[in-house]
């Protein structure tokens, strides 16, 4: 193996809640990493450190990071931002594309490179859920965003009088027989269903596409949805550094 196959690249996704890296050698992920944004220059530091052959670190971010903090560490390995400017295997038709999100391009770019010349329904579920839809020849056409597990029972604690704040759980019964399994029922049973339902939608127009399910509440939720799907949480690292690549040859 030569040197040049050596190199290794760190891939960032700051989302709204924490930040997501890993640690790529060619395609392959060799160490990944989850920590929230105030520890981001600690365990950044840590990671290149750990591993010398960083040469790029490439970075999406929705999130409220300062450039500067990324910008801070260009004395150890070279920085990108993939933004809306970045080259996007695929022909973006959402009417108000300077809004559509920079997290929802790359989980497209990854699934147009990951499953050439097909349909494909992407859904991240993250702090919110979104739904991006990207067909056969691709061209993204959209989707949906709706609250996250997380955010719906937050909303049900913060908007009500007496409701408890209450972490995932599987319910017991769809039929909550108290108040907490009544509410795990409502948002478990709730987003299953919803995703469930978006998934019918999509399939009295298009006749086959891929499922793609990712984000940090993906592997919790698989087994409660009734459609076989494709399951990968790290899919938008993975999409973040094909992106990159896909931008490095041109």
């Amino acid at each position: 193996m030569g040197t040049k196959n050596s190199v290794m690249l760190l891939t960032i996704d700051v989302g709204n809640t924490r930040i997501k890296a890993a640690v790529f050698e060619q395609n392959r992920l060799v160490e990944l990493s989850v920590f929230t944004k105030e520890a981001f220059l600690t365990e950044t530091n840590f990671i290149l450190n750990k591993f010398p052959k960083i040469e790029k670190l490439v970075v999406a971010s929705v999130g409220n990071v300062e450039k500067e903090l990324f910008l801070s560490l260009k004395n150890k390995a070279e920085i990108h931002f993939i933004t809306r400017e970045s080259r996007f295997p695929f022909t973006n038709l959402y009417s108000t594309p300077t809004t559509l999100g920079i997290d929802r391009m790359v989980l497209a770019s990854g699934a147009v490179m990951q499953f050439p010349n097909q349909n494909r329904l992407v859904i991240d579920m993250g702090t919110c859920i979104t739904y991006d839809f990207i067909d056969e020849n691709d061209n993204y056409l959209g989707g949906a965003i709706s609250p996250g597990i997380r955010l719906r029972y937050e909303s049900l604690h913060q908007h009500t009088a007496k409701l408890p704040l209450l972490t995932k759980n599987y319910p017991e019964s769809f039929i909550g027989n108290s108040t907490q399994e009544s509410i795990h029922s409502g948002v478990i049973n709730g987003v299953a269903s919803e995703i469930d339902g978006f998934i019918e939608l999509y399939k009295t127009q298009y006749a086959k596409f891929i499922i793609i399910l990712t984000g940090g509440d993906a592997e919790f939720l698989a087994i409660r949805l009734k459609n076989t799907i494709f399951a990968n949480s790290n899919f938008l690292l993975e999409s973040l550094n094909q992106t990159f690549q896909y931008n490095q040859n041109d």
